[in-house]
C-alpha cells in the first residue's frame, strides 16, 4: 500500500470525512428510532451491522492507493475512497452510541428515564482511545494487524449490540416500542 502521507490536505480531507460520518449516523440514530420505532430500529441495526461486516478488513486497494499518490488534487478522490471503502462500517459505528442509549431509555430500569451517564461513558473511552492510541497501538501494530484488530473489535461490537436488543425484543421496554 503506498501512503498518502502527512499533507494537510489529506488530513483535513480525512476530518471532514470521518465528522461527516459521524453527524450521518447521529442522523440516522435519531430518524430512524423516530420512525421505526426501537423494535423495528433494532433489526435495521442488525441488518447494517451483518452488511457492514462484509467491508471489513478496512484495506484501500493498491490501484486506488496509487491513483490517489498521483493526483496532484486528490481531495475528492480521497472522500470517495474513504466513502467506499469505509463509510459503511464508521457510519455504523458512529450511530451506535446514540441509538443504545435510546434502547436503554426505552427499558425499565431504574436509570432510563436519564440515560445521559452512558454518553458521559462513551466519551471518556473515546478519550481513553484518543491518548492510548497513539503510546499503545501505533507503534506495535502494523497497518495490516490494526485492520484485523479493528475488524475483530467490529465483530465483537455486533455481538454486543445484538445482546442489547434482545431486551427490545423480549418486550421488556417501558415506553417507545415499535
Amino acid at each position: 500500500m503506498t501512503p498518502l502521507g502527512g499533507a494537510p490536505a489529506v488530513w483535513n480531507t480525512c476530518l471532514v470525512f470521518f465528522q461527516a460520518m459521524l453527524l450521518a449516523g447521529y442522523a440516522y440514530a435519531h430518524v430512524s428510532t423516530r420512525l421505526l420505532g426501537v423494535r423495528r430500529q433494532a433489526v435495521l441495526h442488525g441488518g447494517l451491522l451483518l452488511v457492514s461486516a462484509c467491508f471489513l478488513p478496512v484495506r484501500i486497494p493498491d490501484s486506488w492507493s496509487q491513483a490517489l499518490t498521483t493526483d496532484p488534487n486528490p481531495a475528492l478522490r480521497l472522500l470517495a475512497c474513504l466513502l467506499v471503502v469505509a463509510g459503511l462500517p464508521l457510519f455504523i459505528v458512529s450511530s451506535t452510541s446514540p441509538l443504545l442509549q435510546r434502547w436503554f431509555s426505552t427499558t425499565g430500569h431504574k436509570a432510563a428515564a436519564d440515560p445521559y451517564f452512558l454518553y458521559a461513558a462513551g466519551n471518556l473511552g473515546s478519550l481513553g482511545a484518543l491518548l492510548g492510541y497513539p503510546v499503545l497501538l501505533e507503534p506495535h501494530l502494523g497497518l495490516g494487524h490494526q485492520t484485523e484488530a479493528w475488524a475483530a473489535g467490529f465483530g465483537l461490537l455486533a455481538a454486543l449490540t445484538a445482546a442489547c436488543a434482545i431486551p427490545l425484543w423480549a418486550g421488556q421496554t417501558a415506553g417507545g416500542g415499535g
